[in-house]
């Protein structure tokens, strides 16, 4: 052993520093985690949290990632309750079978919507059956079990590599929008989101909508703790506070899917800022003094729906 308290020490507390967290402790390594916020106020805990792609590059890696990330779901949904993953059915808007990748022979009762499951005004859309995960739950299970697998989770922050590096031999950089200033990389940059919760009146579906002309999206996702309305995605937006006009839009657009939400009471409004870069970067580069620097950030809208296959990806890289 070398002495240190960890082989790997993972930077990040949202989705993808505690699933690559995971994957390295549940292999035998001993892991520790760092992460600046609670796990439960990370970007991640913001997320409506639909597995699908959604502003992340390179197309063709995706597509791996998300059919290793969608067999960890599957076997999750056995037991929603503990994990927050269910598989739920609904309409993706305005796309055809052509835009999808391969991923998408995966993905169960996945066809062309008939004109009669489409809202009025919409011509086209997919009809799937996609994991949708309650995050504040499934992050909450993936500390605990990475905490069952000996793994340690700190609140604790760093400005640098030198510090974590000091304490493993290696380190995992999984800080999504903090990598800007940590690594620093200027081509990371924030797409703001904003959402709205409200009462739900029995809706059982997912909806999803791109606007044209507009890089916002109309969306509805059923969650146990109510129904999640969107959406928003202002790019180089830093600011985290509600903004009570675009939360009036996104439940009047989401009310032209469904009027019963016109009236629906609203819960909570939530703020995240999405990691969104050119590509993923996801690689392994040396440190001074011979410790070693995986990468693993920049997951855009998707970090969710490329987790896992992303996390065996960087773990590969941290001991291989």
């Amino acid at each position: 052993m070398n002495g240190r308290k960890s082989d790997v020490l993972v930077l990040g507390g949202g989705v993808i520093g505690l699933t690559t967290a995971l994957v390295l402790a549940e292999s035998g390594h001993r892991v520790g985690l760092w992460t600046r916020d609670p796990v439960g106020r990370t970007t991640s805990a913001v997320a409506g949290a639909l597995f699908w792609p959604y502003r992340i590059e390179p197309v063709d890696r995706v597509g791996v990632w998300m059919e290793q990330s969608l067999s960890r779901y599957e076997r999750f949904a056995e037991h929603p309750d503990r994990t927050g993953v269910r598989i739920v059915p609904g309409v993706m808007a305005d796309t055809g079978p052509a835009e999808l990748g391969s991923w998408a022979s995966r993905v169960e009762g996945l066809r062309e919507a008939r004109a009669d499951e489409l809202p009025g005004g919409v011509g086209q859309g997919l009809r799937a059956t996609v994991p949708l995960i309650d995050m504040p739950v499934h992050l909450r299970y993936l500390k605990e079990r990475l905490r069952a697998a000996g793994g340690t989770v700190e609140r604790r922050a760093t400005i640098g590599f030198d510090e974590p590096a000091a304490e493993a031999p290696v380190v995992v950089n999984c800080t999504g929008m903090g990598a800007r200033q940590l690594v620093p990389d200027a081509s990371l940059y924030p797409a703001r989101g904003q959402v709205v919760i409200v009462e739900n009146p029995g809706i059982d579906e997912w909806f999803v909508m791109s606007l044209r002309g507009s890089a916002d999206m109309t969306y509805v996702m059923p969650q146990p703790y109510g129904l999640l309305l969107g959406g928003t995605t202002s790019e180089h937006n830093w600011d985290l506070r509600p903004d009570p006009a675009e939360a009036e839009a996104i439940v009047a657009r989401c009310a032209r899917i469904h009027p019963a939400l016109a009236g629906a009471r609203v819960l909570e409004h939530r703020v995240g800022l999405r990691p969104v870069r050119p590509r993923v970067r996801l690689e392994a580069v040396p440190l001074p003094g011979g410790a070693r620097l995986v990468h693993n950030y920049g997951h855009g809208g998707a970090g969710v729906t490329v987790a896992w296959g992303c996390a065996e990806e960087a773990a590969r890289l941290a001991v291989g």
